[in-house]
């Protein structure tokens, strides 16, 4: 029997591992715990998505990406001064440490700190990876074709995320990962700079 192709409306599985733009290694998905995806939604960055189109599993490729490819340009206006008062335990927030926020309309917004002032925090919203070349180096574990259930809810997923970007048309990269560990490949989409940060929570240290 034939082996499927990834292509549209394929389910795939990969494990990688993710390189900046140094040739540091900086997020992995292992053969224990790989990214599944569906093909043809938008799920990962789009460069990946790119050149995954067509392969099969056992492939193994390298693939360097550049920054619209990848995780997007960096956006001078996801610098943000954000109040202490804002802050959990604002005395013990140093630079390095990183938050998650919802802003006004609900969107996760992740945010690390770049400097301490006496009554303020400087923030950047953009993604670690933005403006960077980065490196994939991935190998397929499966490749089946997707139910019709995966392919209704990667479509409606989809179309959430386009009316999402629809409604904040113009502005810069989505900066939110969700720290799972897989979260780099994951596909970002544009939101406006928050006015204001409700339910801010610290995530783990970086390591």
């Amino acid at each position: 029997m034939t082996a499927i192709a990834i292509a549209p409306d394929t389910v795939v599985t990969v494990s990688y591992v993710l390189f900046d733009e140094k040739g540091e290694e900086v997020d992995h998905a292992t053969s224990g715990e790989p990214l599944e995806y569906v093909h043809g939604y938008a799920q990962i960055v789009p460069g990946l998505e790119k050149n995954l189109t067509g392969l099969h599993a056992g492939d193994k490729r390298v693939f360097t990406l550049d920054p619209e490819d990848a995780f997007g340009e960096r956006d001078e206006e996801g610098l943000l001064e954000v109040d202490k008062a804002d802050f959990p335990d604002s005395d013990k927030v140093a630079a390095g440490d990183e938050f998650m926020a919802h802003g006004p309309d609900g969107d996760p917004i992740a945010m690390r700190v770049l400097e301490v002032h006496d009554d303020a925090f400087v923030v950047d919203t953009n993604h670690p990876l933005a403006g960077q070349k980065v490196r994939f180096e991935v190998e397929v574990a499966t490749v089946r074709a997707a139910t019709e259930e995966e392919i209704a809810e990667a479509q409606s997923d989809l179309e959430q995320r386009a009316d999402h970007d629809h409604d904040h048309e113009g502005c810069g990269h989505d900066h939110s990962h969700d720290g799972d560990g897989h979260d780099h490949a994951g596909h970002d989409h544009d939101h406006a700079a928050p006015t204001e940060l409700v339910q801010l929570t610290k995530k783990s240290q970086p390591s």
